[in-house]
């Protein structure tokens, strides 16, 4: 029991899983954005090439801040990371495993990997990460409230808010997504794990250009190197959550073209749309996003 225990949260789908497969989407997601800009791109190798070289450098912690939060912070983001991926793999592959109140686990650690950002620069006693915090703090408050409607859609058709029970209820009668209120619902969840992963046009709280890397700035070394191998497994383990939320019915081995489908959506939106100020994110999510999630929930409820 123990063993299974520790392969699940270091070998797969923890950690080792993860860390690659988050290399190797963050190196098709920066070839292909090379492409969208006339260029060639890195080579296969770089996103490790990175890391490595991340680790060889010495780690800085600010004057005047919390040093032990701002170390700490990584740490809790990527143990959330790996944390939501045991759960959402293991019980799409085995539904019989899910658990009272899994999805409310799931989506609680979801929100803890933003927050504990927040955490890390406003710890750091710098103005650019505690601006980066602010933003950060607005963006979750903004994209929290439609993500959660949306979330309630396929508890609505699966009449459970196991996480099993919805995976095996794709299963019988199909797709959540295939649904009009869960095609609706599925795309809402889709910009709003656009915004939880940072990506353009929802890159707010870091914007290199404006704010020198925002929440990030005062990182360096390994404390870097474990928030920058956080977001690449966040590339993986945010699209699988909502493809096995809305898209999970067939055959389980089309979990991969499913999810290699999505994340090509969220690289093309993040390569043609340019980033958008703190307040344009706020109206968007609170308005067209959760106009349209009310009216996925009111259709799932109606049975459409």
């Amino acid at each position: 029991m123990i063993f299974n225990y520790v392969f699940y949260y270091a070998v797969f789908p923890g950690f080792l899983f993860l860390a690659v497969a988050g290399m190797a989407v963050s190196w098709i997601d920066r070839k292909v954005t090379a492409r969208f800009q006339w260029r060639v791109g890195p080579p296969m190798m770089q996103p490790f090439y990175d890391l490595r070289k991340l680790l060889y450098k010495e780690s800085f912690s600010p004057a005047g801040g919390n040093r032990l939060l701002f170390a700490l912070a990584p740490l809790i983001s990527v143990i959330s990371i790996i944390i939501v991926a045991d759960i959402v793999i293991l019980t799409f592959i085995n539904p019989g495993i899910t658990f009272i109140g899994d999805l409310i686990v799931v989506l609680y650690f979801f929100t803890l990997i933003p927050l504990a950002s927040i955490l890390g620069a406003s710890s750091s006693n710098n103005a650019f990460a505690s601006l980066g915090a602010s933003r950060e703090m607005k963006s979750i408050l903004s994209y929290e409230l439609p993500l959660i409607l949306t979330m309630l859609v396929p508890v609505i058709k699966a009449k459970s808010i196991l996480l099993g029970k919805i995976v095996g209820a794709q299963a019988i009668s199909g797709s959540f997504a295939g649904s009009v209120s869960g095609f609706l619902a599925f795309v809402t969840a889709m910009m709003c794990i656009q915004a939880k992963m940072g990506l353009a046009p929802f890159d707010i709280s870091e914007a290199e250009t404006e704010l020198a890397g925002g929440t990030l700035i005062e990182y360096s070394g390994p404390l870097l190197s474990l928030w920058k191998l956080g977001k690449m497994m966040l590339l993986v383990v945010a699209p699988v959550f909502v493809t096995v939320m809305f898209w999970g019915g067939g055959l389980k081995v089309l979990i991969v073209p499913k999810y290699a489908a999505l994340i090509a959506v969220f690289i093309i939106l993040k390569n043609i749309n340019p980033r958008v100020r703190i307040d344009q994110s706020i109206r968007f999510f609170w308005g067209k996003m959760s106009v349209a999630a009310v009216i996925a929930l009111a259709l799932a409820v109606i049975g459409l």
